[in-house]
């Protein structure tokens, strides 16, 4: 197991040495001809497993080094590595190594912002989960270090990477079914009466450096209802709003070519679910945008039935309602209504998606893999990630404050009202710190 313990200023010195070398030069010149990528893992539990699974179905990549806060889920892992990797607790000792090219981080939301900005600095190109960030701010300081250090990062919404959902998107921004003055999609899962459970504080299991998987948050008690997993219902380390609302709201962006929203409502709250969470068990977002059309995310966990004929995702055009999934998507005419002409807009459509089918996780990896050879913005960049998670993250602070919020996209601030700006952010637990 390799030592985890660094200073700040070894780690920044080390981070500036990476950055020199590397983004002094394309990544054509740092591989050769043969040489495969080698890659290293920033949480390797859930998630990280499975994108562990997907990259190695490339054998132009080579996993090198993992990273976890726990020791157990390191070694669990490892055993999925032909040859064995690096084990590291610290992130920061695997940014150290020059012979590392990539990063992939799919630990809890509160941290891809700092491991995503620590890597770029130490020149190494990133495949960040999604929720891109947990506050706007951060997203846009990820930006902006992915630019200035020229780095590749791809944001884990996967659907961008799906042959079906691009088609899709060519015939809604063409104009296919009409304009699309509606879009919906739904986070659906009955967890009443219990949901995440209840827990008391106790002790971290051994070999979790609890206090590292806290990070920038407040120093809090471990509760078995925090981690590993269960974080996704803490409102300090994630949400549903963000955890499956970026996915759809992304999609719903793409295939209508829109930036960002002019105004958020969300209401919500813990309203049939009895358990530790902190963020509602029933949710509704609408966002509105100056071109005219809305966009609907609800987080249903207090009932699971399904809330469309068919699919993931809802498009109401003015001549055809389209319901979509990542193997599939249906056109359904519409028909005129009041004073208007009942016959059929336009034919049917069915479509499939390319057989073999095969996993979108996987194309997304190999998007990321090709982008580092040829330096080409990937097909989830992360200015696309970060539009798509400030949504989720105006949805959340619209709720927290309880009134609809004006935005400009712009200037990324809240126009009305003022005072909810001072959630774009928080205060992280020192020594942590995006400087």
């Amino acid at each position: 197991m390799a030592d985890h313990r660094m200073s700040r200023r070894r780690f920044t010195q080390a981070a500036v040495a990476g950055t020199v070398g590397l983004t002094a030069m394309s990544a054509r010149q740092v591989l050769g001809a043969n040489e495969r990528i080698r890659l290293g893992f920033i949480g390797v539990a859930n998630r990280g497993g499975q994108l562990m699974d997907a990259f190695l179905k490339h054998p132009d990549c080579q996993i090198v080094a993992l990273c976890d806060v726990d020791k157990r889920t390191l070694e669990e892992a490892n055993g999925k590595v032909e040859g064995r990797a690096d084990l590291y607790v610290d992130f920061r000792n695997m940014l150290e190594r020059s012979d590392i090219h990539a990063v992939v981080i799919a630990t809890p939301d509160h941290w891809h912002a700092l491991q995503t900005i620590y890597a770029c600095r130490a020149g190494k190109d990133v495949y960040v989960e999604k929720p891109l960030s947990i506050t706007i701010y951060e997203g846009r300081r990820m930006v902006e270090e992915a630019r200035k250090h020229q780095r590749i990062v791809q944001v884990g919404t996967h659907r961008r990477s799906s042959p079906l959902y691009a088609q899709l998107a060519e015939l809604c921004r063409a104009g296919k079914v009409g304009k699309i003055t509606v879009s919906r999609a739904y986070r659906l899962s009955n967890m009443a009466p219990a949901g995440i459970g209840r827990a008391q504080p106790t002790e971290p299991p051994p070999g979790l450096d609890w206090d590292l998987w806290l990070g920038p948050r407040p120093a809090v008690p471990y509760r078995e209802t925090i981690a590993p997993y269960k974080f996704r219902w803490w409102m300090p380390y994630s949400s549903q709003m963000a955890n499956w609302g970026v996915h759809y709201l992304d999609l719903m962006r793409w295939m209508t070519d829109e930036l960002a929203p002019a105004s958020i409502c969300a209401m919500g709250g813990r309203f049939a679910v009895e358990d530790d969470r902190t963020i509602p068990d029933t949710m509704e977002a609408c966002f509105q945008f100056a071109s005219g059309r809305l966009f609907i995310f609800g987080q249903y966990e207090a009932s699971g039935n399904p809330m469309f004929p068919y699919g993931e995702l809802e498009l109401r055009g003015v001549l055809g309602t389209v319901y979509a999934s990542e193997r599939m998507f249906k056109i359904i005419p519409e028909r005129g209504g009041q004073f208007q002409d009942p016959k059929p807009r336009i034919e049917p459509m069915e479509q499939s998606a390319p057989q073999p089918y095969v996993d979108t996780t996987v194309l997304h990896a190999r998007n990321f893999l090709d982008c580092i050879k040829t330096r080409q913005k990937p097909n989830a960049d992360v200015e696309e990630g970060h539009r798509s998670t400030t949504m989720s993250l105006l949805a959340n602070i619209s709720l927290v404050v309880g009134q609809r919020l004006e935005w400009d996209a712009q200037q990324e601030k809240i126009l009305s009202p003022k005072e909810a700006n001072d959630l774009l952010h928080y205060e992280y637990r020192k020594p942590w710190s995006l400087d």
